[in-house]
């Protein structure tokens, strides 16, 4: 029962988990596992409501990137992939850009 118990702690250990916010004209994202080590190299990319692809680009060592605001504002899936089949995404709103 105890190397079921430390498998499952071990998967949700590499959970990522991805956050994006706008200030100032600029999506800033964040991204990070689950027992917070922050995301570094992770491949980011963004794609707008119809699919295509606005920004691809890399976490740095804080597990962070960021690029301007599109000049169509329109609802951006950010998507984070950690490797090894490690990814999440979050949904930015155009409301609140």
């Amino acid at each position: 029962m105890t190397s079921l118990l430390w498998t499952v702690g071990t998967a949700q250990a590499h959970k990522v988990n991805v956050f994006a916010y706008v200030e100032g004209g600029t999506v800033f994202v964040e991204s990070y596992f689950s027992d917070g080590a922050p995301v570094a190299n992770g491949v980011v990319r963004a794609m707008d409501e119809k699919g295509v692809q606005i920004y691809q680009g890399e976490t740095d060592k804080k597990g962070q990137t960021q690029f301007p605001v599109p000049t169509e504002k329109r609802d951006l899936t950010i998507e984070v992939n950690a490797s090894m089949g490690h990814r999440a995404a979050f949904t930015l709103k155009k409301r609140d850009m």
